[in-house]
C-alpha cells in the first residue's frame, strides 16, 4: 500500500480507522484520500484496507 507517496506493508486486514489509530492520527484533523476519492470520517471504520490502495492523508495545522 502507498501512503503519502511512501510503500506500507500491511501486517493484517484492518479498517482504514484502525490503520489511522494504530498511528497515532488525531481525525478531527485529518482528511484521507483513497485511491483518488475523499473517503467520509463517518466510513473509516467500514473501509477495509487492501495493499493496491494508495491514501493520501493531509494534516490540517492550526494557525495565524
Amino acid at each position: 500500500m502507498k501512503v503519502n507517496g511512501n510503500l506500507v506493508e500491511l501486517e493484517k486486514q484492518q479498517s482504514l480507522y484502525e490503520f489511522l489509530m494504530g498511528k497515532s492520527f488525531k481525525l478531527t484533523m485529518i482528511a484521507v484520500e483513497r485511491n483518488g476519492e475523499i473517503v467520509p470520517k463517518a466510513n473509516y471504520k467500514e473501509v477495509l484496507l487492501e495493499e493496491e490502495d494508495t491514501l493520501e492523508i493531509v494534516q490540517f495545522v492550526g494557525g495565524g
